[in-house]
């Protein structure tokens, strides 16, 4: 099994090719991120740090609709990527390599930080997720607000899912198919991922693989997890009513 990192490091050159359309999706996304944002803390435009950015799905977005945003993540690829994708649609954000459980930034200077698209749980041990929501809360301000989305692990963990559907995006080239192959662990609730893209090669399929492991936490333990962090206000936001595609919780730092 692949560190985190080199999982991203190898797949941030076609992490778009999991979207159908990127653009359209990072759009999507940051209006609903950017809807939750403003119920709690306001119009804005506010700070906010995204500590698991990506190739900037979700920063680009939030930065191009004018809130200050700061991109880190694991991977130095992704992240080098993300700020070159966010320039060449002209949005000017700053990124860096960071793990989220070491972020190298000063207390409480951002109003909100953001770890979406279920990347808090590539932290498998407990003591890794509190070191993390640790890190979170310290660079929030006094009532900062914190949004993790996650799989709906509590539907998942019933049904141990072996696999999940292709999706399919359109390139010059022809159609990238994408799945994920799941292997779960004797203990229920951590599974190994197997990341498949199909690429189109002539007449044959090229066919990428990475690999690397998740913990499938249910919204109670992450419920309390986030409480025990010294967060309050600690809500969850169902896709149907905040647009986002995964479950998103939300807290705050008082």
């Amino acid at each position: 099994m692949s560190s985190v990192r080199d999982f991203y490091d190898a797949l941030a050159a076609d992490y778009h090719l999991i979207f159908p359309d990127w653009d359209a999706s990072m759009a999507r996304q940051a209006a609903a991120l950017d809807g939750v944002v403003r119920a709690r803390l306001g119009a804005g435009p506010h700070k906010v740090l995204d500590c698991s950015c990506g190739i900037g799905t979700q920063a680009i977005g939030l930065a191009g609709i004018g809130h200050r945003v700061v991109g880190s993540d694991l991977s130095p690829a992704a992240a080098v990527r993300a700020a070159a994708e966010a320039a060449a649609r002209g949005v000017g954000f700053a990124t860096t390599a960071a793990d989220m459980r070491a972020l190298p930034f000063r207390a409480s200077v951002f109003d909100a930080v953001v770890c979406a698209d279920n990347s808090l749980p590539h932290l498998l041990t407990a003591d890794d997720l509190r070191t993390a929501l640790a890190g979170m809360r310290r660079v929030l301000r006094e009532d900062g607000l914190l949004l993790l989305s996650v799989r709906d692990y509590d539907a998942i963990r019933a049904a141990r899912p072996a696999s999940t559907p292709p999706q399919v995006a359109t390139t010059a080239q022809g159609r990238v198919v994408t799945f994920q192959l799941w292997h779960w662990h004797e203990d229920g609730e951590r599974y190994d991922l197997e990341h498949f893209q199909l690429v189109p090669d002539g007449n044959d399929w090229e066919v990428r693989v990475r690999r690397t492991a998740y913990w499938a936490l249910p919204r109670g333990q992450l419920t309390d997890a986030v409480a025990d962090a010294g967060f309050t206000d600690v809500s969850w936001h169902e896709p149907e009513g905040s647009g986002f595609y995964q479950p998103v919780l939300t807290a705050r730092r008082t």
